[in-house]
């Protein structure tokens, strides 16, 4: 992945249109006082971020229901990992 372009937030305020345009074919960071606070995209790449985001569910096992997280203990794995079976089987 290339390094986005980096820009203080002064000039970027100032050449909006600029960076608009520019951030159709990369990514522009914003910076202020030497760090980066932001970074402007274009609305496909925020939208392949937002499906990756939305794919990408987490949870908590504790919020399982039951039938659930039966399944899951009584699953084992491949016959080729066999002996990871025991990591299942400590309580």
């Amino acid at each position: 992945m290339d390094t986005p372009e980096t820009i203080p937030a002064s000039e970027f305020t100032r050449n909006f249109g600029r960076y608009r345009m520019r951030a159709q074919r990369a990514t522009v960071a914003v910076s202020s006082h030497g760090r980066v606070t932001g970074y402007f995209i274009g609305p496909d790449e925020y939208e392949e971020f937002r499906r990756f985001r939305d794919s990408r569910r987490g949870f908590a096992t504790a919020d399982l229901p039951e039938a659930k997280a039966r399944a899951i203990r009584a699953s084992r794995m491949d016959k080729r990992h066999a002996h990871l079976n025991r990591v299942l089987d400590r309580k």
